[in-house]
């Protein structure tokens, strides 16, 4: 970390970041939000619906796999700027898929390309996020996840907004894609972190891939993205076949469990400073399954919303503290955090098609059970999360 950076441009830089992180997560919850509405003007059935969806998640995993190389080499001001042009052309291009011209294999091509260049944005912005939150002496991690989530906000409002009132997919999609990429250019000018710790050494990726600690980071990380991404890609499809709601109403179930993710991220560094990561993520993946499984079995349409809000809730600060405990040695962040990323993101990988296939046997909404199963045994995983002290 660089302790020279005057006061005034860390409380610059964190704003960047801030903004970051939020115009990221607005560009993948139009995505998100909009997936009803490509599974019916694209025909498709749970499972292949399931398999569309893996491109996204092929497209985050293989950026991971050289992000934090790349991060390293380029540094996070340039690599994220490249991130954002990249995630801003697969959007347009999916939203062309959907609308003007529909077609699976354009829409996959799009939404590869949105995930690849977010899976490249993650890393970096989550290495100069460290760097900031190290630069400012306290605990800012989740506020800047939180970010992400007020983006998922404002994104699913304007889905649902633009659903309801039968626009076209397409303009929405590639006005999105504009703002984000000229947005994030903007907000990269304020980054003043360049992980000077690594300066002139190689990346440490390769070793980063021999720690244990690391690997069962990513681990749980990858159970934690597991639970979010199911959300992210499913409760909407979930709420409108098995509780029979309309698109408008589902891409709202989905603000729901957003919302609340954010409140948690906004106010859970409270618990995080007071409690420390291991209780606060215990209680955090209690009430995630908690959630699931009272959606799941509710049987009416406000006390299944009452278990997504909790679902929320829960997922709130498990995969922005995963972050963080990666990023604990700042001569390491980059290395760890695209290790444990790729890890993570194995849960983006597997889980759409898996939701989908289980989907295809016993519903979409039952599907979602999958969760809590996952969740229990990953308690086990939390104590890796303990701060350790830089080499």
């Amino acid at each position: 970390m660089s302790v020279t950076v005057p006061r005034s441009h860390v409380r610059a830089a964190a704003a960047g970041v801030a903004v970051t992180f939020g115009l990221n997560g607005v560009a993948v919850a139009t995505w998100f939000a909009r997936v009803p509405a490509a599974r019916d003007a694209l025909g498709l059935t749970p499972g292949a619906l399931g398999l569309l969806l893996l491109s996204m998640s092929a497209g985050a995993c293989l950026a991971m796999l050289t992000a934090g190389e790349v991060t390293h080499r380029l540094r996070p001001k340039r690599t994220v700027a490249v991130a954002a042009v990249t995630v801003a052309v697969g959007l347009a291009v999916a939203g062309v898929g959907i609308g003007a011209y529909p077609s699976a294999i354009l829409t996959a091509v799009g939404i590869f390309t949105l995930g690849y260049g977010s899976g490249l944005c993650d890393v970096a912005m989550n290495v100069e996020a460290a760097e900031v939150e190290r630069a400012l002496g306290k605990t800012v991690m989740p506020r800047f996840h939180a970010m992400w989530s007020l983006g998922t906000v404002a994104a699913a409002g304007l889905a649902s907004f633009v659903a309801w009132a039968a626009l076209s997919v397409t303009a929405h999609l590639v006005v999105v894609a504009l703002i984000v990429a000229v947005g994030t250019l903007v907000a990269t000018r304020t980054y003043r972190f360049a992980g000077e710790a690594e300066h002139g050494t190689g990346s440490g990726v390769l070793a980063a891939w021999r720690e244990p600690r690391t690997l069962l980071i990513g681990l749980l990380v990858l159970v934690l993205a597991f639970t979010e991404g199911t959300a992210n890609d499913w409760v909407a499809v979930a709420f409108i076949d098995g509780y029979e709601v309309d698109p408008a109403l589902g891409a709202l179930v989905f603000g729901v469990f957003v919302t609340t993710m954010t409140f948690g991220r906004i106010f859970g560094t409270i618990a995080l400073d007071r409690w420390g990561r291991v209780p606060a993520i215990l209680v955090s993946m209690v009430l995630a399954a908690s959630g699931v499984a009272l959606a799941v079995f509710a049987g009416s349409f406000p006390v299944a919303i009452v278990g997504v809000a909790v679902w929320g809730l829960g997922t709130a600060l498990g995969f922005p503290v995963g972050m963080s405990a990666a990023a604990d040695d700042p001569a390491r962040a980059a290395a760890r955090v695209s290790v444990v990323a790729v890890i993570g993101y194995t849960a983006f990988l597997a889980g759409p098609p898996l939701v989908g296939f289980l989907g295809n046997e016993v519903g979409v909404l039952r599907a979602l059970l999958v969760v809590p199963f996952l969740l229990l045994p990953a308690l086990a995983l939390v104590p890796m999360l303990r701060p350790v002290k830089a080499e």
